[in-house]
């Protein structure tokens, strides 16, 4: 999908909504009494314009809480007669799609273990076929931007011109504080090349922890997301699903009144100075482009040397010298180590790839 103009700004489509929309409520639909008094007290808060509740709820093993189903959806219309908030729910398959329009659903989300199965996102992109309702799209499970995108751009293709991405982070196998590591350069790239897409960070699947959720829609913001979602619940540890990531309204309240909005462009004097780094960035990076070019000729040079006198590739003591002296020279200038130590890592790989080519050229 190119960068379309057709797909329409939140502001568009949710004319009362001021930038960063936010969307709170609870992670799942418990019983009537949970989703009026959460949303009561949601409703008093002016920054949230839509109510967010999970009635069927997808689990990793069959034993837990699954939701409860489309008597929950009768729930949600009470909460918008009684609040007037716009209502929004995952859809897995058409029927509850079906379903959720019948009750008066006002924004569509397709869930991250929807997304992985093109098959699924399919069937339920020829299911509002001729409805105009928005649709967010959430990333899948892995950090795969393909994948995304191939969501986003069946959904378009089905006529979705209401139609914006969900940042919940990724599953990620090393140690991390995050439930998903939020990974923003994969948000970041989505917006390079979607630049008119909408994306909200669901900052409570990135958490999972409630003490960790301020920094994280902070870094949102500062990172000009259009929006959050943040799960919200009366009383949010005695939850049925996922209580740890959840706030109390009262707690949500704090949390939004403690966001810096910075602003997206600003003087014409600010424009000019910005101007002004930025070509000088400009320069510097045709400058190690250059550097790049020359080291990676040399880099072949030393490959054919190699190969004439029958020496290996890889030579470790030499590799180890330059891990220990580029590391010491870099970080004495201040720059930082994992920084470093990454870019060391894919140059070594690059320089490797050159000399494997020459290896493998015929004489």
């Amino acid at each position: 999908m190119s960068p379309d103009p057709s797909i329409k700004e939140i502001i568009n489509w949710l004319p009362s909504s001021d930038e960063p929309l936010v969307i709170a409520g609870p992670c799942s639909a418990e019983s009537r009494e949970q989703l009026l008094l959460t949303a009561r007290q949601l409703a008093k808060l002016p920054q949230v314009k839509a109510f967010r509740a999970g009635i069927w709820k997808p689990r990793t093993r069959p034993d837990g809480f699954e939701g409860v189903g489309a008597e929950g959806l009768k729930w949600m219309q009470e909460v918008k007669s009684e609040t007037g908030l716009l209502l929004t729910t995952e859809v897995a398959n058409p029927r509850h799609i079906e379903l959720a329009l019948k009750h008066g659903i006002d924004i569509l989300w397709i869930g991250a273990r929807t997304v992985v199965n093109p098959f699924s996102v399919q069937e339920l992109a020829e299911a509002v076929k001729g409805v105009s309702i928005p649709v967010l799209v959430k990333n899948p499970i892995t950090p795969d931007i393909k994948l995304w995108m191939g969501a986003l751009e069946r959904f378009h293709k089905s006529g979705i011109m209401q139609l914006g991405a969900i940042h919940r982070g990724f599953h990620y196998f090393k140690q991390s504080p995050y439930r998903n590591a939020p990974m923003w350069e994969i948000p970041i790239e989505l917006r390079r090349l979607l630049p008119s897409l909408p994306v909200i960070t669901d900052i409570s699947h990135i958490c999972g922890r409630r003490d960790l959720l301020q920094s994280i829609a902070q870094k949102a913001l500062d990172l000009e997301t259009n929006g959050l979602m943040i799960e919200s619940h009366f009383d949010p540890d005695q939850a049925l699903t996922d209580a740890a990531q959840q706030i109390a309204p009262k707690e949500l309240e704090k949390l939004l009144a403690q966001l810096i909005v910075r602003e997206r462009t600003g003087s014409i004097d600010f424009q000019h100075k910005l101007e002004e780094l930025r070509t000088e960035i400009d320069k510097l990076d045709g400058e190690l482009i250059q550097l790049l070019a020359r080291r990676m000729e040399v880099v072949s040079e030393i490959g054919a040397y190699k190969k004439e006198n029958n020496i290996t590739i890889l030579q470790l003591k030499r590799w180890k010298h330059i891990i220990e002296d580029r590391l010491a020279i870099g970080t004495n200038m201040g720059l930082d180590k994992q920084f470093l130590l990454l870019l060391l890592e894919l140059v070594h790989e690059a320089s490797i790839q050159q000399q494997t080519k020459i290896f493998n050229q015929q004489d």
